[in-house]
């Protein structure tokens, strides 16, 4: 069973997971849901969330404490809603002052004009910034616009939904924890792989990118298979 807390302040959104295709992968008391939206930080960080914040620490705190090996933590937002920036950032703060030593690493997703819902959301990314910069030690961004553009040239999906638009961050996601995930010669722990990504401690927000990306609905050339590209043919590769 996946060792995560999923969280939101209105509950419709978990609802979809408690009774998704997907219900018997995540344990129902790691589903965690408030009564109302937060709308902004402030209502996010300083009024609803403290009905909330230490049961999302409780639950997080169990497996962290009857584990062994704890490197870190990930913490997956969007810094456009009041759940997204400021439970997200007041989670993210707690957590620094618990378990200083370990990692904290945000994958935040950064709202934009083409695709935002309320007026609020830049005010929400401005104050979600400078909780991140204090208390992560990576923070790897994602931009809705870019993800949109990314579906509509590389994947040739011309209206992408959100489950098509998710689709891309969780490749990447997982790309860049599969050093952890998998043994091998060169791969490394959380910590060194931040050293690795991070010059300087407060310069932590590391912009995304992958190649290559081909289309399901595109033939698969000759020419991407030569020696010059990154793959390799293989005798029966399709």
């Amino acid at each position: 069973m996946p060792r995560c807390v999923m969280v939101d302040m209105e509950p419709i959104v978990v609802d979809e997971v408690r009774t998704g295709t997907y219900r018997q992968l995540f344990h129902r008391e790691k589903l965690i849901s408030g009564k109302e939206y937060a709308n902004t930080f402030a209502r996010g960080h300083h009024t609803i969330a403290k009905e909330i914040v230490d049961l999302v620490l409780d639950s997080i705190r169990k497996p962290a404490d009857n584990g062994t090996g704890l490197q870190g933590f990930s913490v997956y937002n969007a810094c456009g809603s009041g759940t997204g920036s400021g439970l997200s950032c007041l989670t993210i703060e707690r957590l620094y002052v618990d378990y200083g030593k370990k990692s904290n690493i945000s994958f935040t997703v950064w709202c934009c004009p083409l695709v935002a819902t309320a007026v609020v959301e830049p005010y929400n990314s401005v104050l979600c910034v400078h909780s991140l910069r204090e208390h992560t030690d990576v923070t790897i961004m994602y931009c809705y616009e870019a993800l949109f553009s990314f579906c509509r040239r590389h994947l040739d999906i011309e209206r992408p939904k959100d489950t098509k638009v998710n689709r891309p961050i969780v490749q990447f996601n997982s790309s860049l924890s599969a050093s952890l995930r998998f043994d091998g010669a060169l791969n490394v722990d959380l910590t060194v792989s931040q050293t690795y990504l991070v010059p300087y401690t407060r310069l932590h927000f590391i912009l995304t990118s992958y190649a290559p990306v081909i289309s399901v609905e595109k033939p698969c050339l000759d020419s991407r298979f030569r020696n010059t590209n990154e793959f390799e043919r293989f005798s029966g590769f399709h």
